[in-house]
């Protein structure tokens, strides 16, 4: 038993579930790989290519060819929409149920109330058509308007006005009286409340910041997602940890999932965070890292394919240096959680199915399939480790071991 190691490269889909037309229509057509690839038809991904990307997409292109060494599959989601928190408690084994969502506005007295009984100083600002909170004159609390409407309050916080300490207590306020999936708690450096404001944008009756334009991702970014209605027990973090299994979160992942038993490092640069994910590749004998690589979500986001062909190439790159150094024992997956194809007319994620690229020193090339559940990886996961399966999904470990 040596390691297991996920890494996530977020928002990259291979093309839309089978329900799509019915559920989210304005996703028709979207396919986050292929439409980059014919944007960009000289992108070299060589390492992707020799884990199988184009197997997995049926198609090669002039830099991407057909791996006859691959191992690799396909997976569906099972949460409802595309969500990176969903997709991710998906991954760790929860098996999703459909999610409450509503705009801040519903809320806005009630989180105002609250937080002022707490002593915080607040008080609304107006948009256009909708308002949102402003509190001690360094955050604000209102809409994500990146992910699915409805499924998240964002707290965009000037870090160099007020300590993260503080702007994850009035997250923790906002979150106990919310009943949406996801109170996001995040902040920045370098940046004040005029430029967070400056970047408040309104969709329909969600109103939000913009991010990327604020500049809070630009110099020290802190975040911490704090979900609703997620049991850690039944989820492949909390049973390796309980276990005495070292578990390791990178990236975005170690915001989103609950790691009370193993050591979480939460960063956002590509580089950076895939340069530590082979340091412990090299100083662990045994354990499960997982590490999401957020900045190609980003990139969908902000509908610039040119970004997330760069990014993608900086994550071959460094996945390329890891492979060398697996032994015949540890098994690799990269995969995504969801699309997020910046051709397709809208800046949020798109309901895509997810690559499968396995490598195990001990399987022989073949397809695993098309798997019902991103639960399926943490499934296999559990099984490798001898452990007790996570609440949702089947292994394929003994594909594996073919």
């Amino acid at each position: 038993m040596g390691k297991f190691i996920v890494i996530v490269l977020d928002g990259f889909g291979i093309g839309t579930m089978p329900d799509v037309l019915q559920v989210r229509p304005q996703d028709m057509g979207a396919n986050t790989c292929m439409h980059i690839f014919e944007r960009k038809p000289n992108l070299s991904l060589p390492t992707l290519e020799r884990l199988g990307l184009a197997n997995i997409i049926g198609q090669e292109t002039p830099n991407l060819k057909y791996s006859k060494t691959a191992t690799f599959g396909k997976a569906q989601l099972m949460h409802d929409g595309a969500d990176t928190f969903f997709g991710h408690q998906e991954i760790m084994g929860t098996r999703p149920e459909k999610p409450f969502g509503e705009p801040i506005k519903n809320k806005l007295e009630l989180i105002m109330q609250t937080l002022q009984e707490h002593g915080y100083k607040v008080r609304l600002h107006a948009g256009v058509k909708e308002k949102l909170l402003v509190v001690e004159e360094c955050l604000t609390v209102a809409d994500n308007i990146e992910c699915d409407p409805g499924q998240a309050f964002n707290i965009t916080s000037a870090l160099d006005d007020i300590e993260f300490s503080e702007v994850v207590k009035i997250g923790k306020l906002v979150r106990s009286v919310s009943v949406v999936p996801r109170v996001i708690t995040f902040g920045g450096h370098g940046i004040h409340l005029d430029d967070i404001l400056a970047a408040v944008e309104e969709h329909g009756e969600y109103i939000g910041v913009n991010a990327p334009a604020s500049g809070v991702y630009n110099n020290d970014y802190h975040c911490v997602h704090l979900g609703y209605g997620v049991d850690p027990q039944v989820q492949i973090p909390t049973i390796l940890g309980k276990a005495g299994v070292p578990v390791y979160l990178l990236g975005k992942v170690a915001d989103v999932v609950i790691n009370d038993y193993g050591t979480s490092y939460p960063m956002v640069d590509t580089r950076a965070v895939l340069e530590k994910t082979l340091e412990l590749v090299h100083s662990v004998d045994s354990g499960f890292i997982c590490t999401n690589v957020q900045e190609t979500d980003l990139c969908g986001h902000r509908e610039n394919v040119d970004a997330y062909a760069e990014k993608l190439q900086t994550a071959d790159e460094v996945i390329g240096r890891i492979l060398p150094e697996l032994k015949k024992e540890d098994i690799l997956i990269v995969m995504a959680d969801h699309g997020n194809d910046p051709t397709i007319g809208h800046p949020h994620h798109t309901r895509e199915m997810v690559p499968l690229m396995i490598y195990s020193g001990s399987s022989s090339p073949k397809n695993v399939g098309v798997r019902s559940t991103l639960s399926d990886v943490g499934a296999t996961v559990a099984d490798y480790f001898h452990q007790p399966k996570p609440q949702n999904g089947k292994s394929f470990l003994p594909l594996l071991r073919i």
